[in-house]
């Protein structure tokens, strides 16, 4: 008696757990999957020949980085002029750069006149 209300109880389960797995067979393999980890296997290969390439790379960087701040440093120490401005923000090269204030005219340093607005608070 005991038995029959066990298979009755877990035939069912087996039977609904088999329709599952059928069914999701359709959609994934339901195989074993194959572990293979061996640290000379290709995947680890790519690892250290990319590796060994962005090392590469880096040292170049370097060497190039210090390259240009050494001809950047050696432009900066060889420089000499003045530049400035003009209206349009084009930046122009002054060879002499001479003060010239014209003495007589003091109407130069007169302030404009005041706005005629009012100001409403």
């Amino acid at each position: 008696m005991c038995s029959k209300n066990f298979i009755k109880r877990i035939v069912p389960f087996f039977l609904t757990f088999a329709v599952g797995l059928f069914i999701a067979s359709f959609f994934v393999t339901i195989a074993a999957p194959t572990f293979r980890f061996s640290l000379g296997g290709e995947r680890f290969g790519r690892h250290q020949k990319y590796h060994r390439m962005m090392e590469f790379e880096n040292q170049r960087l370097r060497e190039e980085n210090e390259r240009l701040k050494a001809v950047s440093e050696a432009k900066v120490k060889n420089f000499s002029g003045t530049f400035e401005t003009d209206k349009d923000g084009l930046v122009k090269r002054i060879e002499k750069m001479e003060a010239t204030f014209e003495v007589g005219s003091g109407d130069e340093l007169v302030p404009p006149p005041a706005s005629m607005r009012t100001i409403r608070k």
